[in-house]
């Protein structure tokens, strides 16, 4: 079946022992590992993304962030919860794999932004 946004289901989600990655398969087979400090501070929450253009934010701090629960949403998504109470993400299997595609780049781009705010990943 494909879910809203014509992304299937992938075939597997498994949390990693520590809590600290989201092991993926996606229906394509492609596997994925995306840590929780990534999934965290790119949430899809308007919280962190903002309301419109040039409103997102860059939460500090995350570096050693858990994930607490793994939530189905329809058949369309998931909504994480991690140890520091965020929970209104909700990531579409689309997004998923579009983070899975591209995480190099955006763990160097908020690496960049943390840098130019003079903020740390560490707590």
């Amino acid at each position: 079946m494909i879910a809203a946004g014509g992304t299937a289901p992938p075939r597997e989600i498994r949390l990693s022992a520590d809590k600290t990655t989201l092991q993926i398969t996606f229906a394509s087979g492609q596997a994925a590992r995306l840590p929780a400090e990534l999934l965290r501070v790119e949430s899809p929450s308007a919280e962190v993304q903002g309301h419109g253009e040039g409103q997102k934010t860059t939460p500090a701090g995350k570096r050693n962030i858990t994930i607490t629960a793994i939530a189905p949403v329809g058949n369309y998504a998931v909504r994480i919860t991690f140890d520091d109470g965020h929970d209104t993400g909700i990531y579409s299997w689309s997004l998923l794999e579009d983070y899975a595609a591209r995480q190099d780049h955006l763990i160097a781009d908020y690496l960049d932004r943390l840098d130019s705010l003079g903020l740390s990943r560490d707590a």
